[in-house]
């Protein structure tokens, strides 16, 4: 935990207790502020009162004499309607911040790298991580992945905090702290608490003006959104620009061509890794992930051998291709952490011969879009609310069943994989939607998905002996 004493003596309002909103309680306590904290659930308030927080309903405060309203990135504070206590505190003339708002504030001298995107963030966030910590340097890894920012372990001017940063976080955040900045990609996600796309891609370009003179901004060139945001940089100057690309040459920068990273920041476009010797970065998206934080750690000056080092054992991240397990020549992948169809596009473009699931609750998007990869589905298996979506837009082109739920989903894949035999085949759990219409997060489906595979391979081993 980091104390956060420059709030002693003060009144300051925590909204949301979920593990970032509960870990910003503690460390206002901890520093002497005088904590009035609340959640809408009231099993989350229990574990508050539990943990010694003193509970009080945003909308019955008095606002005039309370510092500021920390906020849970979760919780709306403009769209699609704002939450009440953020109403009355903005009327207020209050600010409203997250917690990592409240680390950069804490921890000035500290290094900092922020990671951003829409897809891959989580990835990169962990693969920076790893990288630094193999190279020696004191590293602490969290914000929107693992750990609360306030939870992590004090660092000064020679740690680094790497920090996976979500929209929601971004355009809450006012201190400028980052020695090194990434924007990976950005493609249509979370437009309803934006207000639409445009809402969206502003909260993402938030990060450039959280940087530090000078900075490094480490930039994906592979969609429309991000190349604006590189225009823009270069025409506002100020940060070191290094271009990265999973599908083409980055001049200045990192890039992934023909299975190879390709570092061009000195001008020399030498070959540097074997993206090959990297078994848990399967798929031309990880080489965008890849290329990210090769830039950041060649901007920290990690020399290029560790960094090839660090690549090769990265143990990957749960939920993001994650392959549970393989028997008889068929792999069984969890993508749990593929809500988005941009993501889901990813890991279809990963393999050969897919036995599909997909489906949960729709963000928008049209399932449609995957028709370039559609040659790679053998069969997909439907559950949740998107079902009769995803069944439209497959129809005549490959073959689906609706199963409603993940585990007769799950059996059907593993039957028709099994019988089928084809090389290289693989269940895939990358669902493309979000899971909220039957589990409480995308973690939750992907744990049921692993227990299942692991209950079915079981199973099926005892059967044949």
């Amino acid at each position: 935990m980091i104390p956060l004493p420059q709030f002693s003596g003060g009144k300051v309002a925590v909204l949301g207790l979920g593990r970032s909103g509960l870990a910003a309680a503690r460390a206002l306590a901890a520093g002497g502020a005088e904590v009035r904290a609340w959640d809408d659930d009231p099993a989350r308030r229990a574990v508050a009162d539990r943990a010694g927080l003193r509970l009080a309903d945003p909308a019955g405060l008095d606002w005039g004499t309370t510092a500021l309203l920390v906020l849970s990135p979760g919780i709306p504070h403009r769209f699609p309607a704002p939450h009440p206590a953020a109403d009355a505190a903005r009327a207020a003339g209050k600010e409203i911040v997250c917690d990592i708002e409240l680390l950069a504030r804490a921890r000035p001298a500290a290094r900092f790298v922020g990671i951003t995107g829409t897809n891959g963030k989580s990835t990169t966030t962990a693969l920076i991580g790893h990288i630094l910590a193999r190279a020696g340097r004191k590293v602490a890894v969290g914000g929107n992945i693992g750990t609360p920012a306030l939870d992590l372990p004090s660092l000064s001017g020679d740690g680094v905090y790497a920090l996976e940063l979500s929209s929601y976080q971004l355009e809450l955040m006012t201190t400028p702290i980052y020695d090194c900045a990434v924007i990976l990609n950005i493609s249509p996600d979370h437009l309803d608490r934006h207000g639409g796309l445009a809402g969206y891609v502003a909260a993402k370009a938030r990060l450039l003006d959280l940087q530090r003179t000078p900075a490094t901004l480490v930039i994906g060139i592979d969609d429309p959104h991000c190349r604006a945001l590189r225009d823009r940089a270069r025409r506002d100057g100020g940060a070191r620009l290094v271009p990265i690309s999973a599908v083409e040459a980055a001049p200045g920068g990192v890039y992934a061509l023909d299975g190879r990273l390709i570092d061009d920041i000195d001008g020399t476009a030498r070959p540097v890794f074997d993206l090959a010797e990297a078994p848990a970065l399967p798929g031309a998206h990880n080489g965008q992930n890849a290329a990210a934080a090769y830039a950041v750690a060649r901007g920290l000056d990690i020399d290029p051998e560790t960094i090839a080092a660090a690549l090769r054992d990265f143990p990957g991240l749960p939920h993001r291709q994650e392959t549970v397990a393989t028997a008889e020549g068929v792999a069984y992948v969890n993508d749990s952490k593929a809500t988005n169809l941009t993501a889901a596009a990813r890991a279809l473009a990963s393999y050969d011969a897919v036995y599909w699931i997909a489906g949960g609750r729709a963000k928008g998007e049209d399932p449609a879009d995957l028709a370039p990869y559609f040659d790679r589905i053998r069969h997909a298996f439907l559950i949740g609310e998107a079902a009769p979506d995803f069944a439209r837009a497959l129809a005549g082109h490959v073959p689906a069943t609706h199963c409603g739920d993940l585990a007769t989903a799950l059996d059907r894949a593993h039957g028709l994989a099994r019988k089928e035999g084809r090389p290289g085949a693989v269940v895939l759990l990358s669902p493309g939607c979000a899971s909220f219409d039957q589990w409480p997060d995308f973690e939750a489906r992907g744990n049921a998905f692993r227990a299942a595979v692991r209950t079915l391979l079981a199973d099926a081993t005892e059967a044949r002996a």
